[in-house]
């Protein structure tokens, strides 16, 4: 085991900058700490606050709406504060609205606070993104998939860790999500120090010389400069598909949290097993890897492509869910498939826009992130309604549809960014 650990640590320095492996150590941490919490919330509400699954779904909606505008506004904000005002301010913030969960079982208050912690935890979403784009420019693709890879693993670690913690305590659940977003935010204000507001400002110039200039597309050039509110919304080819895509994919997301994770407690399945899908989840992604490289080889490195085929295999594994879902195995696969649709949609939507979005990419970011937050926002109340109303059975058929007309819309995205230049070689992303 030690010669393997110091194995995977040679390759990782060769393949990555060091300082960029301690942002993926610090994102792994975070991760960790978030997914404890977030798989377990609509059990918290109804368990713990006696609230219908209906009301946990409005705790969502709530939080969702929230971190729409958190992420509009850390995209806009991020050229004017800088990502580590940001970054640091929300990170430190986000631990103290976290922990005050933990003195209250008030069903408002809750609401109150767990929604003040998504608007201010998404402050730091695009910025993070636009951050990595801009300053390991030449390394960006990789490291988007390696902090990708480094977050689900963390996902999958903090998700078994919070079924057994939430299975003695719910309360200890977001004690250990303050910490480690606590942890996460002290360890960044060091490793955010290695570069100076001069060099990433020049790496911000140097990523705006780099918009294609082939695709042909109204509006392109005037990304080369910092365009206006009014140009950059005008520009919808750059992200109104890409957002209402990635607004279907996390509104199907929602499946797994408020139709089957209902259905398999209310089936007499424990909470272990629930967290036992997302240790799977963790697991694919991780050894998943050559899989999805072998794919981006096939589709001869195009980004636009790699975004269509993502949400194909995704709607694939959903289908399959709706279909057979009476058995945990058929769900155990049905969540593998779609791990592999996740795998390449999800590091390749940041990639894209910090490559063709030059000096707006943050904003467009964070536009496609508050997509996406809507996509949440919508999914808890509609599929808790349902759910409560008639079963889990209708929630996955919507889930599904939603994730097929994901395909479409992605690939009318693809469709207009057929002339954006291709890469030119897919590197092993670990």
């Amino acid at each position: 085991m030690k010669q393997w650990i110091e194995s995977l640590i040679v390759r990782l320095e060769k393949n990555y900058p060091r300082d960029a492996l301690s942002f993926i150590a610090a994102s792994f941490i975070n991760a960790t700490g978030n997914s404890i919490l977030w798989p377990l919330t609509t059990l918290y509400v109804h368990q713990v606050l006696g609230r219908t699954y209906a009301e946990a779904g409005m705790v969502l909606l709530f939080q969702a709406l929230a971190g729409l505008i958190g992420q509009f506004a850390g995209g806009a904000l991020y050229n004017r504060l800088g990502p580590k005002r940001l970054v640091i301010g929300s990170m430190l913030l986000s631990a103290a609205l976290i922990a005050s969960v933990v003195f209250t079982r008030e069903y408002i208050v809750y609401i109150v606070l767990t929604s003040l912690y998504g608007l201010v935890n998404n402050l730091a979403v695009p910025s993070i993104n636009a951050y990595i784009g801009f300053r390991w420019k030449a390394h960006r693709r990789k490291l988007y998939n390696a902090i990708y890879v480094g977050n689900n693993a963390g996902l999958a670690i903090g998700a078994s860790v919070g079924g057994l913690i939430a299975a003695f305590s719910f309360t200890l659940t977001y004690a250990a999500t303050a910490i480690s977003t606590l942890v996460f935010g002290l360890y960044l204000m060091l490793i955010m120090r290695t570069g100076s507001s001069a060099e990433e400002k020049a790496a911000m110039e140097t990523a705006s010389g780099t918009v294609p200039q082939a695709s042909g597309l109204a509006g392109r050039a005037q990304l080369e400069q910092e365009a206006t509110l009014g140009q950059k919304l005008m520009n919808t080819s750059m992200y109104l598909y890409l957002g209402i895509g990635s607004l279907l994919f996390f509104f199907s997301l929602m499946v797994w949290n408020n139709g089957i994770a209902p259905f398999l407690t209310d089936g007499g399945h424990s909470l272990t097993m629930y967290s036992l899908l997302w240790s799977i989840n963790g697991i694919v992604i991780f050894v998943g890897q050559p899989v999805t490289n072998a794919i981006k080889k096939m589709l001869a490195g195009s980004i636009s492509r790699e975004i269509v085929a993502s949400s194909v295999c995704y709607s694939i594994g959903f289908t399959f869910i709706a279909f057979l879902h009476d058995s945990y195995w058929y769900l155990v696969f049905g969540m593998m498939v779609c791990t592999i649709g996740e795998m390449l949609l999800l590091p390749v939507i940041p990639a894209f826009l910090s490559e063709n979005a030059g000096k707006s990419a943050p904003f467009y970011m964070g536009v496609v992130g508050g997509f996406g937050s809507a996509g949440r926002m919508i999914a808890p109340t509609l599929f808790g309604y349902v759910y409560d109303h008639t079963g889990a059975t209708p929630v996955l058929w919507i889930g599904a549809g939603a994730s097929l007309l994901s395909v479409a819309v992605f690939f009318i995205h693809a469709y207009l960014h057929r002339f954006v230049p291709k890469q030119a070689s897919v590197a092993p992303d670990c």
